[in-house]
């Protein structure tokens, strides 16, 4: 296992490892996925993602996002739109994309002012290139309402039929906005939330809309709306400040706190909103966060930039490794990594 360009771990992912269902479908409960846990120099260690609150401590505090997945993709005859991110002058990011008997393919096509015609007489215009992936685009009517009536999840070929939007939802959806599941708190339930605070766990909400992902492309996240409300910021300043842990269960909290926390010299985390663009790098370490869950990433991806950031690139391709024997699961429906500074 080696380090990318970029210097994120690249390593080969078996096509045997990606969990092409949901865990139910595989007759397993959402909280009974298996949880690797690493811990500082520790070899890594292996559990059921139920057993969390016993390995964490009284005082410590999750960090969760808040927001609900979208039925993004709206499929024509030939290709699909996924529709990506909401800007606030009311267009949206959007990728084109080819279908595939399996599920659909990057697509390079499509013209500045091209209109494009979509179910229920629906009409897409292509304003700009945003990124070599996604169109600023502007459809002709509400788009989330649109989606609620001719939208499906995102779904992309190594999950190899349609769920329904539910089993993109966490157990903390609540504000709609995402295009793709925020997946690391999708083993989440009601029971588990409920004896992570009988253990005096400590649980707090953000908000970060995720946008289309780009799993035939190695490259950076772009801008997403984000919000960490006073009341979380008070609890992470409060949690570092008794020597407890503040563990961020996902990639986009992780991100949205560190945002929120860029602006003090102390790495305090102040209640902050808007659109952020900040990643998180080993050279520029984590400031509010000192745990985090997450599940398996691909090679070379950006997330395992912001892993190294936590834990360090050693005890990371440790887990890495580990992961990988033991054939833990990848991908949004796959199996989960808890992985603390101390």
């Amino acid at each position: 296992m080696t380090a990318s360009l970029t210097g994120a771990l690249d390593f080969s992912l078996p096509p045997g490892l990606a969990a092409h269902e949901p865990p139910e479908a595989r007759g397993t409960a959402r909280d009974a996925v298996r949880l690797m846990v690493s811990r500082g120099d520790l070899d890594p260690g292996h559990h059921r993602f139920a057993d969390l609150p016993r390995l964490l401590d009284p005082g410590d505090l999750i960090v969760v996002n808040n927001s609900a997945t979208l039925p993004a993709a709206v499929r024509l005859d030939r290709l699909a739109v996924h529709f990506s991110t909401a800007r606030e002058d009311g267009t949206w990011l959007v990728e084109l994309r080819r279908r595939t008997p399996r599920a659909s393919e990057p697509y390079g096509g499509g013209e500045p002012g091209e209109w494009l015609p979509l179910p229920g007489r629906a009409t897409l215009r292509l304003i700009e290139r945003e990124t070599p992936r996604l169109w600023r685009a502007e459809l002709d009517r509400d788009v989330k309402r649109y989606l609620r009536v001719h939208g499906v999840p995102i779904r992309y070929s190594y999950v190899e039929r349609d769920w329904p939007i539910e089993d993109y939802q966490t157990v903390f959806a609540t504000v709609p906005g995402s295009a793709e599941m925020p997946s690391a708190a999708r083993p989440f339930t009601a029971d588990l939330v409920a004896a992570l605070v009988a253990r005096g766990i400590g649980i707090a909400p953000i908000t970060l809309h995720t946008g289309v992902a780009s799993p035939e492309k190695d490259e950076p996240p772009y801008a997403e709306r984000y919000d960490v409300p006073g009341h979380t910021a008070r609890l992470v300043n409060l949690t570092r400040e008794n020597g407890n842990r503040v563990v961020a269960a996902g990639t986009t909290v992780v991100r949205a706190l560190e945002t929120a926390a860029a602006g003090g010299a102390d790495g305090r985390v102040a209640a902050s909103a808007g659109w952020t663009r900040h990643i998180v790098t080993p050279e520029h370490g984590v400031r509010a966060v000192t745990g985090l869950i997450t599940g398996l990433h691909e090679p070379r991806s950006s997330h395992l930039l912001m892993l190294s950031a936590i834990v360090g690139e050693s005890v990371l391709a440790r887990a890495y490794e580990a992961a990988l024997r033991e054939r833990y699961l990848w991908h949004e429906f796959g199996d989960t990594h808890l992985i603390l500074q101390h």
